[in-house]
């Protein structure tokens, strides 16, 4: 990868925002009128009348502020994958008996929040009773399906055959379909057969019924890592070239049936080997004239405009087009704690979400800029970005989409298809229960937080004027760039609870060829005397 994008990896976040309010050209105007469309879409959404079931309504009621979202969440992540029942009851008791559940309810007007609290008030009656005994097996069995219809609000179907049919409903009103496979990622050679022959058959069924206008012509999102077991930098002379020939395969397949292809997006420390997979494919004569192949970009990475960068000059040299899908990332809290752990000089994410909202409306101006590279996809539930994207888009005549989550946002999209006609689509995913909970537990991390803005529109309570905030104007305005209570990976334990005071011990990020290159150079050229010899009682 060209060394310009490494050295945005773990970049001095103030210095990466100083560079984004320098290549945003946002002036007054512009942006008053961006807060004008905010202020409408979000006071439309709110006048709306609001559906039955609307999974909005439960992440507010239980966001993971309050011991119940925290409990829900910790049900969610573990539950489902728990072999025996004792350990599934033993998990139900303490985290449903502790929690109110029956805080709240009385307030929500969405009969799904007021069931859930009411039967999580009666689950933990029971299990701190008399009764406890007798009604564990049931309530277990309650809970797990609970927890798996909780999951099918986000999933489209758990084949590809149930996603086609359940997605009618969705063209019908004008959403275009993009299907995500759910798998986490390959452990084994099997496991990648399998995400592959899923990938394959799914591509042909779609394709095969696909519709016949362009603009509206499904997709499908593949995980790198479901496709091979050693998805890694350190693995990366063997598996680039194998997992190279299975996507090529892959989309030669799509392209053939005239579908979309994304790569998703994934950990940070897999970027380089994506960009390596990415322009293997720009370059390949093979798909010269295939402008359906894409890649998503994450922009709480620090790299993410030098990213769009560096991609805008593959295409120029290779005389291409190709789909962005711009995204805001879901792997945040990961990544904070990994380069916690490895004790790395900084965070390859932004610790501000104001930063990370900065960051992706450079980003979508950069697309923007650059029409006949770019086919610009937005995935988004915010209504202040969705104003600054057609703020954006003003002048634009290439085309571009706004994308929303399945089981998410419903209620703004329908007010941005009625009042804007701007061409939208859903990421639908498809699959079943057991590969759905590392999308769950994302979801409700993502969208359970008190600074989600999906937590916060429908919640009369939060003003329009906080949820309309222009990010340009708030970063700038923020002394301090980084987050105060996000200290660097080093300083972690400088205030523990212990008062030791210490320096967290420092460590390499050997997935950065930045860092692993010459390191691998200097053992493979260093003379250092070695002797290998069996140890028998201490001697050689």
């Amino acid at each position: 990868m060209d060394r310009t994008i490494s050295s945005y990896l773990y970049a001095d976040e103030a210095q990466c925002v100083e560079g984004l309010l320098t290549s945003r050209r946002w002036d007054g105007v512009v942006a008053a009128r961006t807060k004008k469309k905010a202020f409408d879409l979000i006071e439309k959404v709110r006048a709306e009348k609001r559906k039955a079931g609307e999974l909005e309504s439960f992440l507010q009621q239980y966001s993971l502020t309050t011991e119940e979202g925290v409990a829900l969440m910790c049900l969610a992540e573990a539950l489902l994958r728990i072999p025996d029942s004792a350990t599934a009851s033993a998990l139900i008791r303490d985290k449903v008996v502790a929690a109110n559940w029956l805080s709240g309810v009385g307030s929500s007007k969405d009969w799904v929040a007021k069931a859930a609290g009411v039967g999580l008030f009666v689950t933990s009656k029971t299990l701190d009773g008399v009764l406890s005994r007798m009604g564990e097996p049931l309530i277990r069995e309650a809970m797990i399906r609970a927890m798996r219809v909780l999951g099918t609000q986000f999933v489209l179907g758990e084949t590809i055959e149930e996603a086609e049919m359940n997605a009618q409903k969705l063209r019908d009103k004008g959403y275009r379909l993009s299907y995500d496979m759910l798998g986490e990622g390959a452990r084994t050679d099997d496991d990648a057969q399998h995400y592959y022959d899923s990938y394959h058959q799914a591509i042909g069924y779609i394709g095969q019924r696909r519709s016949r206008d362009n603009a509206r012509r499904p997709g499908i999102s593949v995980k790198l890592s479901a496709l091979h077991p050693r998805y890694k930098q350190a693995q990366a002379e063997h598996c680039l070239p194998e997992i190279m020939a299975t996507v090529k395969r892959l989309a030669l397949h799509a392209s053939s049936h005239q579908i979309a292809f994304m790569i998703d997006a994934e950990e940070t420390e897999r970027l380089e080997l994506s960009l390596k997979i990415v322009e293997s494919i720009l370059s390949d004569p093979m798909f010269e004239y295939w402008e359906d192949f894409g890649i998503a970009v994450q922009a709480y990475q620090k790299r993410a405009l030098p990213l769009i960068n560096r991609l805008a000059e593959l295409l120029r040299k290779n005389k291409r087009r190709m789909q962005i899908r711009l995204v805001k990332g879901a792997y945040w809290d990961r990544e904070i704690k990994r380069a916690q752990v490895l004790g790395l000089e900084d965070y390859p994410v932004f610790t501000r979400k104001v930063n990370t909202d900065l960051s992706y409306q450079a980003c979508a101006a950069r697309l923007f800029e650059n029409p006949g590279l770019f086919h610009p996809m937005f995935g988004t539930h915010n209504a202040q970005t969705i104003a600054a994207i057609l703020e954006l888009a003003r002048d634009n005549n290439y085309g571009f989409e706004l994308q929303r989550l399945y089981g998410m946002g419903e209620a703004l999209f329908d007010v941005v298809q009625r009042e804007e006609q701007a061409q939208v689509s859903i990421y639908a995913p498809v699959g079943a229960h057991n590969d759905l909970l590392p999308y769950l537990v994302r979801r409700l991390l993502e969208n359970g937080a008190n600074t989600s803005f999906v937590n916060k529109i429908l919640n009369p309570k939060t003003p329009v004027q906080q949820l309309a905030q222009d990010p340009v104007a708030a970063a700038k305005e923020s002394k301090a760039k980084r987050h105060p209570l996000i200290v660097l990976p080093k300083d972690i334990y400088k205030q523990d609870i212990y008062g030791s005071g210490r320096v967290n011990s420092s460590g390499m990020d050997l997935d950065d060829p930045a860092v692993s290159g010459p390191l691998l150079r200097y053992i493979t050229t260093a003379k250092i005397p070695s002797e290998a010899a069996p140890l028998i009682g201490g001697k050689a």
